[in-house]
């Protein structure tokens, strides 16, 4: 095969979204791998300080909604506005709020959070969208796997680069400078996709309605209205007894409730659909189910693997590597201040006695900005050095150079890079053998896949004493390699099979749906993760993370010969 008929395996629009979805996700990812960070970080550091509840209950409300709002984005792009629109619209809200969250305000940070959800619900259905039109021509309609795949580590080379300009930008400027950048990578990506719209204009066609089809302003009047009756209800309804949150928390049991709606809506498109359609929305909406499990574990890196990394994991750099990333500003240094030796109550009083000194000096003085990095530096030194043994901390007033946490948010996609070509390769090697899984198969591999990925870090708390001992960096290494294999299988699998299986005029809308899976799988990771800050038994916290993946594993195995069946009616097997 020539070079030029490989090319043309591929529409020319796919590399247009690879990169516009790359600095969209260099934005996002900026943002996320700082989040939990930024929430936990002092007042005097710049950030909110809020407690860790707190910040696991922001970052699971956040992550869910952001991916909730694709359900309505998908719906109008359908029925309405189009997908190239809506890309437009979703990306300009989105840019607003990161550059929002530079204004350190509470009130500025809520704002700023929902612009973002909302520009994601336009932004995210709808380029996933496009790739899969993009591929529905009798020359690519064969790789569409395979594009997929391709479109997702351009998500990645994105989500990988981020992190280290966070790192930079925080370490050296400041927590409202790294969320410029993210605001900055979104406004290039939609430069991107601007000049390259006659590439992917010919998949951005909507779809007439069939006869019997709910209106738009019916589906947002049944869904939307009730989605914000039943958060309500959620929110002031207690326990039994009145004791209590069902799900932990107010906004928990508002979220999961307000979800009642719109998965309702999906159960009520699939018993009202005809025979043609109502199969294969009666499978997908049977493999979004079981993906959501997927999601609670996966988006814990935002979460519970930042706290790891951020208390647990050994970041001191080697005195070669330090030098030279301390002299452009890429280390966090911890300084081992002589009040750290107090004991816990002793340095708790003394903290407090230094804030109360602080609120005293006129704000915005020299004198005020120094003592408040000061109180910022100590309770920073303080989470590292807690668990770290006493040997390896240096002298009274030294420092220590240490890996700055967000970098490891980039060892995920830095896997996803490199191991794309070799799933692909692998998929492609088995398919010219004809013994490729169904796109079903591949998803419920990724589930068992994912699932192993938590029993190492189960073997990394076996193997470290936590009270006294920091672990190695390479269990993190190693889960997020094991984690990306089953993340390869499953998130640009399942992208696909929405583009396969979804009727044409309600592809959108289904694309919505998955990301409704992704939305509530979302929300539980961060319910999870609240309880790894709360107990102190970690592997039966990682193990419980094991059990629910291989349930969902299981599931999806059991229903895998209908979902063929469902594959082969469609001519998709």
């Amino acid at each position: 095969m020539t070079a030029e008929r490989k090319l043309a395996a591929h529409p020319k629009g796919l590399y247009v979204l690879f990169f516009t979805e790359m600095w969209e996700r260099f934005g996002y990812y900026l943002m996320l791998g700082i989040f939990s960070l930024y929430m936990l970080d002092s007042l005097e550091n710049g950030g909110m300080g809020f407690s860790g509840a707190k910040k696991s209950d922001i970052y699971g409300t956040y992550i869910g909604l952001v991916y909730l709002t694709p359900f309505i984005g998908g719906l109008l792009a359908d029925r309405i506005l189009g997908y190239r629109r809506s890309i437009f619209l979703g990306g300009s809200l989105m840019a607003a709020g990161y550059l929002g969250l530079s204004i350190h305000n509470e009130t500025a940070f809520y704002v700023s959070l929902l612009l973002i959800i909302l520009g994601n619900g336009f932004f995210k259905p709808n380029i996933s969208t496009l790739v899969g039109n993009l591929y529905n021509d009798p020359r690519y309609i064969a790789n569409k796997d395979s594009g997929y795949n391709i479109f997702y580590m351009g998500i990645n080379i994105g989500a990988f680069i981020c992190n280290f300009v966070a790192a930079f930008l925080r370490n050296n400027y400041g927590w409202g400078f790294a969320f410029i950048a993210a605001g900055i990578g979104m406004i290039i990506g939609l430069i991107v996709f601007a000049s390259g719209t006659r590439h992917v204009k010919e998949a951005d066609t909507l779809k007439p309605v069939k006869p019997g089809d709910m209106g738009t302003g019916v589906i947002l009047a049944a869904t939307i209205l009730p989605m914000f009756v039943f958060g309500i209800i959620g929110y002031f309804l207690k326990g039994v007894g009145g004791d209590g949150n069902i799900f932990g928390t107010d906004t928990n049991d508002a979220f999961i409730f307000g979800c009642i709606p719109v998965i309702g809506f999906f159960l009520y498109l699939m018993f009202s659909a005809d025979k043609e359609d109502r199969g294969p929305i009666a499978a997908l909406l049977s493999v979004y189910g079981c993906i959501v499990v997927f999601w609670a574990v996966f988006h814990q890196n935002g979460d519970a693997l930042t706290v790891w990394a951020e208390e647990y994991t050994d970041r001191e750099m080697p005195a070669a590597i330090a030098k030279p990333a301390n002299a452009i500003g890429m280390t966090q240094n911890v300084t081992y201040f002589p009040e750290l030796g107090m004991s816990e109550e002793a340095f708790t009083h003394h903290l407090d006695s230094l804030k109360v000194e602080a609120s005293k000096l006129e704000a915005g003085s020299d004198a005020s900005k120094e003592l408040n990095a000061h109180i910022g530096s100590l309770e920073t030194s303080k989470r590292y050095f807690e668990n770290l043994p006493a040997d390896e901390r240096p002298a009274e007033g030294k420092d220590l150079k240490l890996v700055s946490t967000e970098i490891y948010q980039s060892v995920n996609p830095f896997w996803v890079i490199v191991l794309t070509p070799l799933v692909v390769g692998v998929f492609s090697w088995l398919r010219r053998r004809k013994k490729e899984p169904t796109t079903p198969g591949k998803i419920a591999i990724g589930l068992v896949i994912t699932a192993l990925s938590a029993l190492v870090m189960v073997m990394a708390v076996k193997s470290t004493n936590l009270d006294d001992e920091k672990a190695s960096s390479m269990w993190l290494i190693a889960t997020y390699g094991v984690i990306t294999i089953g993340e390869l299988c499953l998130s640009p699998m399942g992208l696909s099979l929405v583009s396969k299986l979804s009727p044409p005029r309600l592809t959108a809308l289904m694309m919505g749906g998955f990301f409704l899976s992704t939305s509530v799988g979302n929300k539980l990771a961060g319910i999870l993760s609240s309880n790894f800050e709360a107990t102190e038994n970690k592997d039966g916290f990682f193990l419980t993370n094991f059990a629910l993946v291989m349930v969902a594993a299981v599931m999806m195995f059991l229903l895998l010969r209908w979902l063929n069946r469902v594959m082969r009616e469609k001519g998709l097997v």
